[in-house]
């Protein structure tokens, strides 16, 4: 007789174009604690239909990839399934200008493809939680490096004083439980102005909500939030 299944952890699907990286991420990743990886995908389209099929908690997405790119294989996941997986944007960096795109379009945050292995694993266990993924240094240069958005990008008077603060807080990287600590208030009373932000922005996810405040120039690159 045979017990129920071993709990998978968090289920992974890994979207590169480059097999030599799928390969070497598959078994990186597939030797950390509480991850299995349930399939690989070379490009944007087989990307969207595995996911579809296999229903991971967490795609890894490359952003540079034939047929479909990244942006659009995120943004058609999160807007065709009623409970679509947690997109991480895996990339370069340095040569990838489509990463603020990615996570306009919904993507839960980014890494980077030189970073340890345990750094990555962790990355997709978080954003499974339900949280951001969101490394501030390398997110303000690669904003810095765009031209800020109209003024449209956070609606005028949309926003109280507190919101912005809390804003500013997340743009830094900063946990609900820490901007609690910061503004000496409540985590649920952070969880309550962070669920303003997001439905006054108009924001998929907190990620998304730091890319646009840096877009609008509330949160200046290279300065502190």
């Amino acid at each position: 007789m045979t017990g129920p299944d071993p709990d998978p952890g968090v289920t992974l699907l890994i979207a590169d174009d480059d097999a030599v990286t799928r390969s070497g991420l598959r078994t990186l990743l597939a030797a950390q604690p509480g991850i299995t990886v349930v399939g690989e995908a070379a490009d944007g389209v087989e990307a969207v239909e595995l996911a579809r099929r296999l229903r991971p908690d967490v795609v890894l997405m490359d952003v540079r990839m034939p047929r479909r790119n990244g942006i659009e294989a995120t943004r058609q996941l999160l807007a065709d399934s009623a409970e679509p997986p947690k997109v991480v944007v895996i990339t370069t960096f340095e040569n990838d200008g489509y990463v603020t795109a990615a996570l306009g379009a919904g993507a839960s945050g980014f890494v980077l493809k030189r970073l340890p292995v345990r750094q990555i694993a962790e990355a997709v266990r978080v954003a499974a939680a339900g949280e951001a993924v969101l490394f501030p240094a390398a997110l303000r240069r690669l904003v810095s490096a765009r031209p800020l958005a109209s003024a449209q990008a956070l609606p005028q008077a949309a926003l109280t004083g507190r919101e912005e603060e809390v804003l500013r807080l997340m743009a830094t990287g900063l946990s609900n439980l820490e901007i609690a600590g910061s503004l000496t208030v409540s985590q649920e009373t952070v969880k309550t102005h962070v669920g303003n932000v997001l439905t006054k922005l108009g924001a998929q996810n907190r990620t998304h909500a730091v890319v646009l405040a840096y877009e609008s120039g509330l949160v200046v690159p290279g300065l502190p939030g």
